[in-house]
């Protein structure tokens, strides 16, 4: 009983969610100071009180929707909606994980504090406001997306590129925006109204404009940023492949194509496959989607930390 009142928990707490908060490692990672001890412990215990925040505020979400979700032809799985895991155990969880989180960011910062206190009345104005008002809706979940790309930055006091600042916005548009285009093919008219009443005052053509709008942004913004990136000095290894006009290119912008085809592959799986639903599913489903990620990774991490050895 015990067993599996953890194990309801735990996938209450949504651990493939996570993934988003990798994001935290932005700033050390363009900074080059991904290895650097004392830059990377700080933005991962960043990552990890996220990880605490951010379950907290899914098990008070899914205890608001559980009537919802149990019309969802999959949320209708999840352990509240189903009856598996109390509601009063959830919410203690919640408060448990709120407290804790909290507590971290106060000892790692006083501006990391801020951002997560933000950070969880974001969410929960989310939960309990703007996710019945369009527009608004994914505007809030993007910009909760945001803030743990500067709680990355501010817990080690890392500057960051404006141009990846707007890269991660569009981003964060791009996934919320492409989110709701797939439920609003998935549900039918009754069940949208039912699961999402936002649902029935998206028109399909605009949903379908701003999919392709923040598809366009991202590939602007990460071409500029990787164009205003500073240049990478070749020394031994590259210099002897590259002629000497690339003797101080910007190899980030090498990047671009890679990320262009895993923006179009996900495009592909809204409109095609209407697979958008659950943007961190897909990530880890999708083999073409999931390469790409990690080609991407891979090549960043090439060009910023070993291509001048």
């Amino acid at each position: 009983m015990f067993k599996d009142l953890v194990l309801n928990i735990f996938i209450s707490l949504r651990p493939r969610q996570w993934l988003k908060n990798l994001v935290v490692f932005a700033a050390i990672v363009f900074a080059r100071e991904f290895f650097v001890l004392g830059k990377f412990l700080p933005v991962f215990y960043t990552f990890l009180l996220f990880c605490a925040a951010s379950s907290s505020m899914y098990l008070i979400n899914d205890v608001v929707d559980q009537d919802r979700d149990k019309l969802h032809f999959s949320k209708k799985t999840r352990p509240i909606a189903a009856g598996k895991l109390p509601i009063n155990a959830a919410i203690f969880v919640s408060i448990v994980l709120a407290i804790i989180s909290i507590a971290a960011s106060a000892l790692l910062s006083k501006y990391l504090l801020f951002l997560v206190i933000i950070y969880l009345i974001i969410e929960l104005s989310y939960t309990f406001v703007f996710k019945e008002i369009i527009l608004l809706d994914v505007i809030t979940i993007s910009f909760a997306f945001m803030l743990r790309i500067f709680a990355g930055s501010i817990v080690v006091l890392t500057p960051l590129s404006s141009w990846l600042i707007l890269t991660t916005m569009m981003l964060a548009l791009f996934l919320s925006v492409g989110k709701r285009r797939s439920e609003f093919t998935l549900l039918t008219s009754q069940q949208g109204r039912q699961h999402r009443k936002t649902l029935l005052f998206y028109p399909q053509q605009l949903l379908d404009g701003l999919v392709f709008m923040m598809a366009t942004a991202i590939l602007i913004t990460y071409s500029l940023f990787t164009f205003n990136s500073p240049e990478l000095q070749q020394k031994s290894f590259l210099a002897s492949f590259l002629p000497q006009t690339l003797a101080t290119s910007k190899l980030l912008m090498a990047t671009i194509p890679i990320v262009a085809y895993g923006v179009f592959r996900y495009l592909y799986l809204i409109f095609e496959k209407s697979e958008g639903e659950s943007p961190e599913k897909i990530l880890v489903s999708d083999k073409p989607l999931f390469s790409t990620v990690v080609l991407w990774i891979l090549a960043v991490m090439f060009f910023l930390y070993f291509s001048s050895i």
